[in-house]
Order: structure tokens, then C-alpha cells, then sequence
């Protein structure tokens, strides 16, 4: 949702539920210049409560790595939690720019969660319609005004100027997918309270879905079926993940049953989207968040599904100094969203 339009100096910000990341590039082109990023960790219970205390120190949080990344402009483009937007694919008869306005409009009520009138709706049109040659597709997302209006206030309260909304599951395929890909790939990035899931193909998302099981669950079943404290239960999952010969498997058949109920809904999706383009089969699999940093998790989906699996690479599009090779690679898998954002093109 762009709020300005014909602005080329910006940062991307993912305000995320474990930290805020920012992501500035510069120029134009396939690949552009990486002039600043900067992440800091945040308490999970502070970024996903409501209370004005909570929120006033994310904003105290961001205003010390503002300070800290010496960012050269206030112009910023900001991450929509997947949660809380409602993004579908839509098939609309084919009719002029105003006219297909209006029948969104006329459409969205019926198609949204949240009443038209409390809402910000965006959409765009994606293609023709697989199913109806006399119908395109259309991508509608919405999310409600008072997220969208607290959002801005917190951010301007403090000198910086909103020029676009965007989900993180559509900025996160922007980053992790080659642009112009004709094939469909799927995007899987597991968070912390939730994964979120984004099939793209010829650079427009053709389905997205947050799934409310994250890095968090995965962690809790590890401390409930192991008997053990938080800490460790972390150190296990992300030291032996689904590996069935360490620890005698013990951390996999605590964990299993949880990433199960993920590898469901991943499988889920695919049908949904096989179904819709039998043409367009699902050519790849990238993961980034937890999804890549669970040992075996990716060769797990990989052999489940049949399908090439690849650990995403959020900074495949920026150029940037050799020596920041090892330190933008270690912290790639958590700024897909940053980076995609700081590559809208205005």
C-alpha cells in the first residue's frame, strides 16, 4: 500500500516479533548497493501487545537503532505482519482500470474478513485467470485501519515518514526469488509465532498463508516431551533438530508431531496451488527463517514432497564488500523482509 509514490530514498523496517531489522540499498538495477542495515533483539511480549506502555518501548528500541545505524533519510517502507493481513487471489472480469476499480470494491465486502468501511484494501492485477480466459486475476489484500493508524503514529511520533505498507510474506518473496522467474516457487519462512508461506510465478504472488506454529511451538514441544528447561530445549532443537542419529533421536520424536502439523499445511498449499494452475508445477522449495536454521528440516520437506529444496539467500539481489560476505550470510535467514522491503521499486 503505498502511501507516496516517486520516492527513491528509503530504508525498509521489519518491526518482527524478536527483533526490528532495517535494510537502506542504493540505486537501481537487478542488484543494488547495500549502504546500511542494522538489527536489534526485542522482547516477544512486548512487540505483540497492544498496551501503550509495551509499544512505547519498541518505539525506544527502534529510536536507539535509528541512532545507532546512522540512517541518512526519514523515508521509510514498513512490514505488515502476515497475521494481520488478508491476502487472496481473485478472479474479476476483464473490464477498464475504473471500472475494475469499482467492482473490487463492490466485490471486496463479500471477499475481506473485516467490514469495507474499517479497512484499507490495495490490489493489483497479477494475470490472466487460469480458469476463465474471460476473467484476470487479481491480488487483494487487506488489513484494518486501526493497525494501519497506530502503526503510523508510532512511527511518526518519532520523525520518520511512512512512504508504503507492504506484508512481509510479499516483500519476503521479492528478496529470496530471482526476479523474472517463470517457474513457481514457494517461499517458506518460519518464524517465531508463526510461518509464512508465499508461492510466486512470473514475480507476482499467486498464494499466500500465515500459519499460526512457529519456532516457539517447535521449542515447547521439545521442553514438554523432553522434561526440560526453555534454555536447553532451544539449544537442542537448533543443534539437533530432526536429526534421527543424535541424542538417539530423542529431539526428533519430541519435535516431530509439531513440525508435522507445519509440513501439513505446507502440503495443503501445494495441492491448493497445483489444483488452481495444473499447467504450473511447483518447480522449488526456499526456506529461510526457522525453516533454515533447524538442522535437517530442509532435506525433511525435500524428501517429502519430491521437490528441490534451497536455503533462501536474502541478500542475493544487493552488492556489497567480500569482507561482509560471513557476516551478511550468518544473519541472511532473518532479513529476507527487511531487504525485500528496502527493494520496492516506487
Amino acid at each position: 500500500m503505498s502511501l507516496i509514490t516517486g520516492v527513491s530514498d528509503f530504508f525498509g523496517l521489519d518491526l518482527g516479533t524478536t527483533a526490528i531489522r532495517l535494510v537502506q540499498l542504493r540505486g537501481s538495477g537487478p542488484a543494488r548497493q547495500l549502504i546500511k542495515y542494522a538489527h536489534t533483539p526485542l522482547d516477544s511480549n512486548i512487540a505483540v501487545s497492544d498496551s501503550n506502555a509495551d509499544q512505547q518501548k519498541v518505539v525506544q528500541v527502534l529510536k536507539d537503532l535509528l541512532n545507532q545505524a546512522k540512517v541518512t533519510t526519514h523515508n521509510v517502507a514498513v512490514g505488515i505482519p502476515s497475521q494481520k493481513v488478508f491476502t487472496t487471489v481473485v478472479d474479476i472480469d476483464r473490464l477498464s482500470p475504473s471500472e475494475l476499480a469499482k467492482t473490487i470494491r463492490f466485490q471486496a465486502d463479500s471477499l475481506i474478513p473485516t467490514p469495507l468501511a474499517e479497512s484499507k484494501i490495495d490490489w493489483a492485477v497479477i494475470g490472466d485467470s487460469p480458469k476463465d480466459k474471460t476473467k484476470v486475476e487479481v491480488l487483494l489484500t487487506s488489513v484494518s485501519n486501526d493497525f494501519v493508524e497506530k502503526r503510523l503514529d508510532m512511527l511518526e511520533s518519532i520523525g520518520l515518514n511512512v512512504i508504503a505498507f507492504e506484508p512481509d510474506n510479499l516483500a519476503l518473496a521479492r528478496a529470496l526469488v530471482a526476479p523474472a522467474t517463470a517457474t513457481p516457487q514457494m517461499v517458506v519462512d518460519v518464524g517465531f509465532k508463526t510461518t509464512d508461506l508465499v508461492v510466486t510465478m512470473n514475480d507476482a504472488p499467486r498464494l499466500t498463508r500465515s500459519i499460526p506454529t512457529g519456532t516457539e511451538a517447535v521449542i515447547r514441544s521439545a521442553m514438554q516431551n523432553l522434561n526440560i528447561e526453555q534454555k536447553q530445549a532451544e539449544q537442542f532443537v537448533y543443534k539437533f533438530g530432526l536429526s534421527k542419529d543424535k541424542l538417539e533421536g530423542q529431539v526428533y520424536k519430541a519435535i516431530i508431531n509439531t513440525v508435522d502439523l507445519l509440513v501439513t499445511e505446507i502440503e495443503k498449499s501445494i495441492k491448493f496451488f497445483q489444483t488452481r494452475y495444473p499447467e504450473n508445477k511447483l518447480e522449488r522449495i526456499i526456506v529461510t527463517g526457522g525453516a533454515s536454521t533447524l538442522p535437517e528440516f530442509p532435506s525433511y520437506i525435500a524428501n517429502k514432497f519430491g521437490i528441490s529444496v534451497e536455503i533462501g539467500n536474502a541478500w542475493r539481489n544487493t552488492n556489497f564488500p567480500a569482507d561482509r560476505q560471513s557476516e551478511l550470510m550468518t544473519i541472511s535467514n532473518s532479513f529476507g523482509v527487511a531487504v525485500g522491503l528496502a527493494e520496492r521499486q516506487e
